[in-house]
């Protein structure tokens, strides 16, 4: 299986090729990827020199050009799009299927991939943008268990890619309207949950409190690491009592599906994390490079070695082992 890693710099690039990756994927930096964050991603001097570096190591790099235009700015994400084939990507990670349109009309030889952002969930919806835009693969949502993601792949006949390291989102991606709701800046669109200029932290009696926009998000006591607020992962008071109401503070970590994940026919595993800084990327890719040497080889996958990396030192297996219906 292909690994697939992040990269929100330059530099994070260079690590993630050098620690490991089958191919990288970044963006540029502005509204057209969902990773819009101050001081990360590529202007497009970086991304050809990056594309070039990581050509010279036979790394692939993936483009994603992943939010919803807005209306009457539609240039923007073409132009992104015809900037990202200029500089020789792989592969362009798309949600829109008006870019896709274009993507597909203006560039026919380049590859396509359909970005979570769109939320293709079941063989119907991925035989869609194969048949209609000659898609290649799709990459699934973050709520189907094993033996779903074993049936969409033989069902759509389509390259299937599944996250398996990082931040997790009780939003079925690319349907988010909380952040949206608190900030007035979309993460489908603008490419930012969250962002940094709506955060805010204060001193309330001896406790530190966190807020987006007009919300308080989270109070923790002195000794007590205050993570960074999003409204999911937030703690409130109800009649219940005090606590995460919508999600726990917890990362994904999937190296023990490896096999599974396998045995279902997927083709590439994505480590989340563009937001992330070098040592992250060069622990989490040599990480999971290792696991799958030593899946090829049939040894046991070591567990638990990423644990300082996650977020409230927890992680889970998310939908891919689901007991719930």
């Amino acid at each position: 299986m292909e690994l697939v890693c992040p990269a929100g710099t330059p530099a994070a690039l260079r690590v993630a090729v050098e620690a490991g990756a089958d191919a990288v994927y970044c963006g540029f930096n502005d509204e057209t990827n969902a990773r819009n964050f101050p001081g990360l991603n590529f202007n497009r001097e970086e991304l050809t020199a990056g594309i070039a570096l990581a050509h010279r190591r036979g790394v692939k790099v993936l483009v994603a050009i992943n939010t919803f235009p807005r209306a009457g700015a539609i240039d923007l994400w073409r132009r992104a799009v015809d900037d990202a084939v200029r500089a020789g990507a792989d592969a362009l990670i798309l949600a829109d299927v008006g870019l896709l349109d274009y993507a597909r009309r203006t560039h026919p030889g380049q590859r396509l991939h359909v970005s979570v952002q769109a939320a293709a969930a079941n063989a119907d919806s991925i035989r869609f943008y194969v048949e209609t835009f000659g898609v290649k693969r799709v990459v699934l949502p973050r709520v189907l268990s094993v033996p779903e993601i074993a049936a969409v792949t033989a069902e759509s006949g389509c390259e299937t890619e599944v996250f398996v390291f990082g931040g997790l989102c009780v939003m079925a991606e690319g349907r988010c309207s909380l952040s949206s709701y608190a900030t007035g800046r979309s993460p489908n669109m603008q490419g930012a949950c969250s962002p940094a200029s709506h955060v805010n932290y204060r001193e309330e009696r001896g406790r530190m409190v966190s807020r987006l926009g007009e919300f308080t998000i989270n109070s923790f006591a002195k000794d007590e690491p205050a993570a960074y607020p999003t409204l999911c992962k937030g703690r409130f008071e109800t009649s219940q009592g005090v606590g995460y109401i919508f999600e726990d503070p917890t990362s994904l970590d999937a190296a023990t599906m490896l096999p599974a994940l396998k045995e279902a026919g997927v083709t590439a595993l994505k480590i989340e994390g563009r937001q992330r800084g070098r040592a992250y990327i060069e622990s989490v890719v040599q990480s999971f490079r290792q696991a799958l040497t030593d899946l090829d080889a049939g040894l046991p996958i070591e567990t638990a070695r990423l644990a300082g990396l996650t977020e409230g030192q927890t992680t889970t297996v998310g939908a891919y082992r689901k007991t719930w219906r």
